[in-house]
């Protein structure tokens, strides 16, 4: 396992490891359009010898409006069980640059039971360069029975988040890029209104990697405390639609933080609507107490 965090492996104890019964490898790559990647594409040209590919989109709920909504326990039993993949098994996740959207894949997993998941520290990127074994080769499944065992305490809903964007309850961490976070940027998504919940803090997703690997334990704290954040009071994570605020649910988890849940829905959500209050600018102090929602113009 890796040395700082107790949910990444490396390079070199999954190559050890590669062929080992009950080991499943799992690429949960996916990308925005803006990264002009191709997750499936790249997977089909070359992946780690007997990999799965997990595709980010097809494992959400098929009913929802929002993207990459967490699917029920029977839609991601039923997909990851045609992947031959079991709850029994060890897992390693991992995804192109490192720490991007295998985060997402490895909480799914957790909280539908699956402990023993861990992620490819460096990603399949650093694997590649590093001239470690790629195949293009279909990888051989057998289907299996998977049985989820569905933490739904984990999760917070949009009714959560209003709760507590009024009342301070939680603390929230917001994974996306400064840019957004502070309306300066647009939203990549149409529609969305720019700026952050009345309340919430920055942890951009990127800063809590470099090179692809993970920060060690003390500057993974330095990060998420300059931020704002207590690591003593409860968590709430959000991102733009739910994959990267994963990545700070894996930087708090390292850090011993269990008293966190993932706004599935995230900005995507909370941005789309007209009645919920946004802000821009820098994160303020203090908690958030909001009257009648101010929504910000396009």
């Amino acid at each position: 396992m890796a040395e700082d965090s107790p949910f990444t492996v490396d390079a070199d104890w999954l190559q050890a490891r590669l062929g080992e019964p009950g080991l499943t490898i799992v690429d949960a790559s996916w990308y925005l359009p803006a990264q002009k990647r191709g997750a499936r594409a790249e997977y089909n040209a070359a992946h780690i010898p007997g990999a799965r590919f997990l595709d980010q989109d097809a494992v959400s709920d098929p009913d929802a409006a929002l993207p990459h909504t967490l699917p029920s326990p029977q839609h991601f039993a039923q997909y990851v069980g045609a992947m031959g993949v079991s709850a029994d098994d060890t897992i390693v996740v991992y995804d192109g640059p490192g720490f991007f959207s295998a985060p997402r894949a490895w909480w799914m997993f957790r909280i539908m039971g699956v402990f023993q998941t861990y992620i490819l520290d460096g990603g399949f990127d650093a694997w590649k360069a590093a001239g470690r074994p790629v195949t293009s080769e279909p990888t051989k499944i057998a289907p299996s029975v998977f049985h989820a065992d569905f933490d739904a305490g984990r999760v917070a809903s949009l009714a959560d988040m209003r709760r507590i964007v009024e009342t301070g309850a939680s603390q929230i961490a917001d994974a996306r890029g400064s840019g957004r976070f502070t309306g300066v940027e647009p939203e990549p998504r149409a529609g969305i209104r720019s700026g952050h919940m009345p309340g919430a803090r920055n942890v951009p997703y990127s800063a809590l990697s470099e090179n692809g690997m993970l920060l060690s334990k003390d500057r993974l704290r330095k990060v998420i405390e300059d931020a704002g954040i207590d690591l003593s009071k409860p968590v709430i994570t959000s991102c733009g639609s739910g994959v990267t605020a994963a990545v700070v649910t894996l930087a708090l988890e390292t850090l011993g933080h269990t008293d966190n849940r993932l706004y599935d829905g995230s900005w995507t959500e909370w941005g789309g609507l007209s009645d919920t209050p946004v802000v821009t600018g820098p994160a303020t102090a203090g908690p958030a107490k909001t009257g009648p929602a101010k929504a910000s113009k396009e």
